[in-house]
């Protein structure tokens, strides 16, 4: 699926310790536990990171983040592994926090820290809360949530429901925060501010499934998971992906490519499936997704720096339908799509981001290698659209012409707690599920899958969102 190869080295361990802010933990009497100097990430080692992605374009790219941000940070490494993707990622990201816009630009990294406080992720959190005073924030806000303007405070509802349960956002959300007073929003001022809620609740998704460790200069190891006595945070095995699991992961390997390649030939085939049978196979995927859940969860403690941003903690994802509940409707996709709504939309009201965001969505889902474990030449996009469309599944959109048979053919049990946990509770992720699935594949391939994840998250999320703003609108 993902990259084919392992080219040279393009960078040793000690130029990857001095391209953070500050140096070592050493210097500046900071404690990082051992443990946690081993790279960007405590599930992947470092030199899986440093060997794979070397192109002069990534070169350039992480010059540019360490020019503009101070430093080159634990996630872009991590990103690194994809440089087209983080091109695309990061001009996404520099127009929300730098470039001109509606709301100030302190404003936006509170709403971040707001956003990250959601699943408990101290990693981003801690990030935005230094960016926050660095542009010229007023300290107090950094109390709590309590000691912020009102008008912020007003966007805690809707960014409770945007990340744990999108569909319930109604243009009654978007008419209290529009609504005339002093503490009202401008559209453009909130299209912006669920632009960043979207894309900071999508990237702690990616922080907790990827494992991203701290930064040298944050506060001691405590970056990425609250504390918790069921949490597997060692540090990633110091060797490749490919030499664990055995025979059982090498049958793994197979029996996905035998799957695609009878998809493929019965799509061929077939002269198609009636659109009752694939309404049928949806529910059914939805159901059987109640029963897609991790076995080690385990109650969190919020650390402080985390808690004071976070009203009504207990408020979490739940399944978008249980049975002998009232569920809420299915969306179907094509009633309300990205390209033919929410991007022009976005365009009008905040210009330039929509084409960005359509950039990167669209870079992603076609991102391919041709690859898959050890297998060169490999047509993806089969699994690739599984991964997307299984995400939207979970936040309750509906393809109407996916046949979602693919999804239970495709995705493994592991693969879709994996799945599950990290679009819907990322907090939960524990480095066991990232090593359960696809036990011979390449990290990379791994990385792939997160950031099919983040985007395809992001996407629901901002769907449901400006669905609402439409509705508000007419």
């Amino acid at each position: 699926m993902l990259l084919a190869g392992s080219p040279c080295r393009p960078a040793g361990l000690e130029e990857y310790r001095g391209c953070g802010a500050r140096r070592g933990g050493e210097d500046t009497g900071v404690k990082v536990p051992q443990q946690l100097g081993k790279g960007p990430s405590s599930f992947i080692p470092l030199g899986e990171i440093l060997q794979e992605g070397v192109e002069s374009s990534l070169r350039q790219l992480l010059i540019e983040a360490f020019v503009s941000a101070g430093r080159v940070d634990n996630i872009t490494m991590v990103m690194g592994l994809h440089p087209q993707y983080l091109s695309s990622f990061w001009k996404t990201q520099y127009l929300l926090l730098r470039m001109d816009g509606p709301l100030p630009y302190h404003k936006r990294h509170y709403i971040a820290i707001m956003a990250a406080a959601r699943h408990q992720c101290s990693y981003l959190v801690g990030l935005h809360m230094e960016e926050f005073l660095r542009v010229g924030g007023n300290p107090a806000w950094l109390q709590g949530l309590h000691c912020a303007p009102q008008k912020l405070r007003n966007l805690n509802e809707i960014n409770k429901l945007l990340a744990h349960r999108p569909w319930l956002v109604t243009k009654e959300h978007i008419e209290a925060l529009l609504k005339t007073g002093e503490n009202s929003w401008s559209l453009a001022e909130l299209v912006q501010a669920l632009v960043l809620l979207t894309h900071y609740h999508s990237l702690a998704s990616f922080v907790f499934g990827c494992g991203i460790n701290p930064e040298e200069d944050q506060d001691g190891g405590h970056g990425c998971w609250p504390p918790s006595p069921h949490s597997d945070s060692s540090p990633a095995s110091d060797d490749s992906m490919g030499g664990s699991g055995g025979k059982d992961a090498m049958q793994e390997v197979e029996v996905l490519m035998a799957r695609m390649k009878l998809l493929q030939e019965s799509q061929l085939e077939e002269e198609g499936v009636t659109q009752e049978e694939m309404a049928t196979r949806f529910e059914l995927e939805k159901t059987e997704s109640l029963l897609v859940a991790p076995s080690d969860i385990a109650d969190h403690s919020l650390q402080s720096n985390v808690l004071c941003f976070v009203e009504d903690p207990e408020f979490s994802y739940k399944d978008f339908t249980r049975r002998g509940e009232q569920a809420p409707p299915t969306f179907h996709a094509q009633d309300y799509t990205w390209e033919d709504h929410g991007y022009s939309l976005i365009n009008r009201l905040y210009p330039d981001v929509g084409q960005l965001l359509d950039e990167k969505f669209q870079v992603v889902y076609n991102l391919t290698y041709n690859t898959i474990a050890m297998h060169c030449g490999v047509d993806t996009s089969m699994l690739r659209r599984a991964i997307w469309n299984y995400v939207h599944c979970v936040f309750g959109i509906r393809y109407d012409d996916y046949d979602y048979g693919e999804v239970n053919q495709l995705l493994e049990r592991s693969l879709k707690v994996y799945i599950k946990t990290v679009a819907c509770y990322p907090e939960k992720t524990t480095k066991r599920m990232y090593t359960q699935f696809w036990r011979h594949f390449k990290h990379s391939e791994k990385v792939h899958i997160n950031l099919l994840l983040l985007e395809a998250r992001m996407q629901a999320a901002l769907l449901y969102a400006l669905r609402a703003v439409t509705r508000y609108m007419t």
